[in-house]
């Protein structure tokens, strides 16, 4: 029996862990031929020896910061599978994100990987979407960029960057752009907003006892697994969502509610 995404061509970036792992497991289990976009080697081949008895799967070493790497990374997927049907823009700078510092260098950084790093990829995958007539973007945002009420507290020694959630506004922002551009090629553009994921890199810098009272902070008092967004990603990337563009969907359990 077929899956929803049989013979399609997947790029899901920073797939060597965490969500983008569950993300790259469940579209393969759905007949998706898969590339796994990370930075790092280790993760990569890590992932890759997990996964490669599931399907069609490989590693491509990708800087999503670095605009060359971006158009490899497309070039080499087009050279093993032909084509290139889906972009999941996942990779983000957040496992080793330092939220105390405010400095312009650093928001910068950020900024070069989470938001302008998902626009690099875009870039190099669209026109191939563009020639055929069919495409799907799936960016990632997090319920991070909703939390407004979660600011520093206490006396003022500094304006906050706020760093990892300006560039998860912007991408929901950048994702309402090529949605309205890329619509007329019948290519639909999408975003997912996670809540707090019980992902390795959750786990490193968030405490522990705030961790303990995240369920109680989302209507269903319960924890996020990656697992539990993968369901989101495959909607977006199959044809249930043929008219579907230029939506934020937030994946948390409830624990934020934006109208």
């Amino acid at each position: 029996m077929s899956g929803r995404l049989q013979d399609r061509v997947a790029i899901i970036t920073g797939a060597g862990q965490g969500i983008g792992k569950a993300y790259a497991e469940r579209f393969l289990g759905e007949g998706a031929k898969v590339v796994i976009a990370d930075y790092n080697k280790e993760r990569g081949e890590s992932a890759l020896a997990d996964l490669k008895g599931a399907g069609d799967v490989i590693f491509v070493p990708t800087d999503i910061s670095v605009p060359d790497s971006a158009e490899d990374c497309a070039r080499q997927t087009k050279e093993t599978f032909g084509t290139i049907d889906i972009l999941v823009n996942n990779a983000a700078l957040y496992y080793d994100i330092d939220n105390a510092d405010n400095s312009y260098e650093y928001l910068q950084r950020v900024f070069s990987v989470n938001l302008h790093g998902a626009w690099l990829m875009a870039r190099a995958v669209v026109p191939t979407m563009v020639e055929k007539r069919f495409g799907r973007i799936i960016n990632q945002s997090s319920e991070a960029a909703y939390m407004y009420s979660m600011v520093p507290e206490g006396p003022f020694d500094e304006l906050s960057a706020f760093t990892y959630s300006q560039t998860k506004w912007g991408v929901i922002g950048l994702t309402k752009f090529l949605a309205g551009q890329l619509g007329q090629y019948n290519v639909t553009v999408n975003c997912i907003a996670p809540g707090v994921t019980m992902t390795e890199a959750t786990k490193k810098i968030v405490p522990e006892d705030i961790i303990s009272i995240i369920p109680m902070m989302s209507a269903m008092k319960r924890t996020l697994e990656a697992e539990d967004l993968t369901g989101s990603a495959l909607f977006f990337a199959s044809d249930d969502a043929n008219l579907v563009t230029g939506q934020v969907l937030c994946v948390g359990g409830g624990s934020t509610m934006p109208a």
